[in-house]
């Protein structure tokens, strides 16, 4: 059982980490905030369930997928991604880019673009250094699968950061 104070240093440890990985799922930080603060709600609310059984780190960033997914499911969240469309539309192409971006924004910007699927597995091989067992078996999947979403992400940002010398995509 968790008291408050093992509480306050599990979410100090914790929050950078569940909220980056959270980010890369909604691309919103407001609710990826939200999923973070609810991950560790219903940790403590069901703490009493938590079986020893591997990490606990894993363990949250599990809860917070799982949170992520759910929220990109959500009708909440389809009515302000739709909402931001149109806004986006009316206001058509304008130029921001008076202040250019520096290359780790356009690299996460381009990575935020694909889709979930080759997204989670950039973002864990290359982000958090996981290996493709540990990114398999975190996402209930075979290796091959995760090596074949590795190749296609890789394929699908090859265009997207053309003109930028991301190491990744120069060793190939």
């Amino acid at each position: 059982m968790f008291n408050l104070a093992n509480l306050e240093n599990l979410i100090d440890d914790n929050t950078d980490d569940l909220l980056r990985l959270a980010f890369y799922y909604v691309k919103d930080l407001q609710a990826a905030e939200d999923i973070v603060q609810d991950v560790f709600i219903k940790f403590y609310e069901t703490q009493n369930l938590y079986k020893e059984q591997g990490k606990l780190k894993a363990y949250l960033k599990k809860l917070t997928v799982n949170r992520s997914l759910d929220y990109l499911r959500s009708w909440n969240y389809r009515k302000v991604f739709l909402q931001n469309k149109l806004v986006s539309l009316t206001k058509g192409k304008r130029s921001d880019y008076l202040v250019k971006k520096d290359e780790q924004t356009l690299i996460g910007d381009a990575i935020l673009e694909l889709p979930l699927k080759q997204r989670e597995v950039l973002v864990y091989f290359y982000f958090e250094e996981w290996t493709i067992a540990e990114i398999a078996a975190f996402l209930a999947i075979p290796q091959s699968t995760v090596k074949t979403r590795l190749r296609r992400g890789k394929e699908l940002l090859r265009p997207k950061l053309e003109g930028i010398e991301w190491e990744v995509l120069m060793h190939e």
